[in-house]
């Protein structure tokens, strides 16, 4: 049958008034003004329910209820509080406590209702602890409980602080220096599902084997994920540890990554608990440096071919310029403009036209080295730029593209295969180049193959010497 056991904490004289009411519902009732003493009673030998004042001397409702939800003997316990029915402030509390309801002073009928709800709807417990030692030990347990809330608010805010971070490698950054800073450990991974990748926290001398413990844990395979790797010695060179505590990373319902803490021997008891209080916390700033990259990359993305756009192009030239007068290393710019383009957009559509784009910047892509810049300069032209290349590398890269252009053929929507080709205008850097002006003889070039005929390759003439600088010309 079900209890009917229940413990009445109430400061005020009318506590007696009150039990007799409970007891003419039929509940076993025991009474106490004493809130240190209403908790040692509800930890020997949990009740069916505990009703208490939500304000009394010593220990607070909210206190009380905090203990009994902590503890395992009484932690499916349900407790209601007492309180006036207008203080909003008093009833958000007590929800926060986790108490099965507040009811207002007075409201009898309320409280019976409430009493019986809590009751039927607990969840049942086979747990029974003895609790031994007496008011100093109540009030011991509601300070360690206190202490560990307050520590997990702590925590919980560093981490919801991190949402200011802006991009995920800063927030892995600071989020390593965080956690070195309150427990040790042989690393920490953060995993990203998108997109994604790992960040890695790692001592220098043991990054292979932590990096391969870590996609172990986060069931990261050998395929190719973005890998941050932050390298120092706050983390700990152990080769040998516990098993890595991880946690699934999500914000609402829906999972972002995981989060994977190897610690060292022996682990701190409240290692687990850390690594799941980061993890329910870290979902919003990685939401929220996901939208940011996303923002960024998306102000610097053509969104039709996801080549750079004309304004990231220009900035991406000015700085291989910059390097290239600072080493001395040679470059090349592309200049590609697809012939027809216009005749193709009015007879076949704009849809066609797009899948024309699309297809030529997917040949750039494929056909040049990961260390090029590829970008679409507007309308129907693309430009390249060739790191590390001379003139002669230029053109036998030109050439190759141009071809693989001319290779290319693209369905329309009626079945048909249109053939596309290009006019290729190719500058080589000089001394005394600028962005403009290495894009302005490109563009020469490029007009000057359209005029010969289409469909082939023209080397730019070289920078004016007038537009060189006296150290250049002496050259």
């Amino acid at each position: 049958m079900e209890s009917r056991h229940v413990i009445l904490v109430d400061p005020l004289e009318t506590r007696d008034v009150l039990a007799e009411r409970l007891r003419m519902q039929g509940y076993t009732v025991i009474v106490t003004s004493d809130p240190v003493e209403g908790a040692h009673l509800a930890l020997s030998d949990p009740p069916a329910a505990v009703i208490a004042d939500l304000w009394m001397p010593g220990i607070s409702g909210v206190q009380l209820c905090r203990l009994m939800r902590a503890e395992p003997a009484t932690q499916h316990v349900p407790v209601i509080l007492r309180g006036s029915e207008q203080d909003q402030r008093s009833r958000f509390w007590s929800e926060r406590a986790g108490a099965a309801a507040y009811v207002g002073k007075g409201r009898m009928g309320d409280l019976v209702r409430a009493l019986a709800n809590a009751i039927a709807t607990a969840a049942p417990s086979s747990l029974f602890m003895q609790l031994s030692g007496g008011e100093p030990d109540i009030r011991d347990r509601i300070a360690h409980h206190l202490d560990d809330a307050l520590f997990d608010s702590v925590l919980a805010a560093e981490v919801r602080a991190l949402t200011a971070c802006g991009t995920f490698s800063r927030l892995f950054d600071l989020l390593s220096q965080f956690v070195a800073r309150v427990t040790s450990y042989r690393w920490l991974a953060v995993s990203g599902f998108d997109p994604p990748r790992i960040g890695l926290h790692v001592h220098p001398r043991l990054r292979a084997q932590a990096e391969q413990e870590a996609r172990l844990a986060l069931n990261v395979g050998d395929e190719d994920v973005q890998l941050l790797v932050v390298e120092d010695e706050d983390a700990h060179e152990d080769a040998e540890g516990p098993t890595p505590f991880v946690q699934t990373i999500q914000l609402g319902d829906a999972s972002l990554g995981e989060l994977a803490l190897a610690v060292r021997h022996p682990p701190h008891p409240k290692d687990r608990e850390l690594v799941s209080v980061v993890a329910r916390e870290l979902g919003g700033p990685i939401r929220f440096a996901s939208l940011v990259e996303e923002s960024q990359r998306l102000a610097t993305v053509d969104p039709l071919t996801n080549l750079l756009n004309r304004r990231a192009f220009s900035l991406a030239l000015a700085k291989d310029i910059a390097r290239c007068k600072r080493h001395g290393h040679p470059l090349c710019l592309i200049l590609l403009d697809i012939d027809h383009f216009k005749a193709i957009n009015d007879t076949k559509g704009h849809a066609v036209g797009d899948k024309v784009l699309v297809a030529v910047g997917q040949t750039l892509t494929q056909q040049l080295r990961t260390s090029d810049s590829v970008g679409r300069w507007g309308g129907e032209e693309f430009v390249a730029i060739l790191n590390v290349t001379d003139a002669s590398g230029g053109l036998i890269a030109a050439e190759r593209l141009r071809a693989k252009i001319a290779a290319t053929q693209v369905d329309d929507e009626a079945g048909q295969m249109i053939s596309v080709t290009s006019s290729i205008g190719l500058s080589v850097f000089e001394p005394g180049d600028s962005v403009n002006t290495l894009v302005d003889r490109a563009d020469i070039a490029m007009y000057a193959a359209k005029t010969a005929g289409r469909d082939r390759v023209v080397r730019a003439p070289v920078l004016p010497e007038s537009l060189m600088s006296p150290l250049d010309r002496v050259g």
